[in-house]
């Protein structure tokens, strides 16, 4: 069950609303936090796109990971900019959603970017996602697979 998008829509970077149900199902998710206007944010999102690419894109078979990107960008043409500039194909929370108000309270956001591991039901693997990615890149998936694994054995 994806709780943590659960009866919301998500958009690809088409712009074609998409199940969280199904496209983030079995899958360890990055909320990353982020807009456009943040320097930090425009640093890292390059770095993340590499690590998604190599980890889903490349990957044989493709990592079971999904990055969902919600916006703090000032304006929904500032998002889309952004968005379409510098992001992976990833997907995004539409910018006119109130969820990411609730979103930034239960992962406790005070200041972008931030990258959110979560189990599917939004249980939180890790808060520091951009610096493990920095600092262990690609091998970083593997402990937050094994932290999903141990979850779902638990589970079931």
């Amino acid at each position: 069950m994806v709780e943590v998008f659960s009866g919301r829509t998500l958009l690809n970077k088409d712009g074609d609303l998409v199940d969280p149900e199904l496209a983030l199902r079995n899958k360890v998710v990055g909320i990353y936090f982020s807009a456009g206007w943040c320097p930090p944010c425009r640093d890292f999102t390059p770095i993340l796109c590499d690590f998604y690419t190599e980890l889903v894109e490349e990957g044989e078979p493709p990592a079971q990971f999904e990055i969902v990107f919600v916006s703090s960008d000032k304006t929904l043409d500032d998002m889309v900019e952004y968005y379409h500039d510098m992001h992976g194909d990833w997907l995004a929370l539409p910018w006119t959603d109130e969820y990411k108000h609730e979103l930034k309270q239960r992962y406790n956001i005070t200041a972008v970017p931030k990258l959110v591991i979560v189990k599917e039901n939004g249980d939180v693997i890790t808060d520091k996602g951009r610096k493990q990615i920095r600092d262990r890149g690609l091998a970083c998936f593997g402990s937050w697979l094994d932290a999903a694994e141990v979850f779902q054995n638990f589970k079931g």
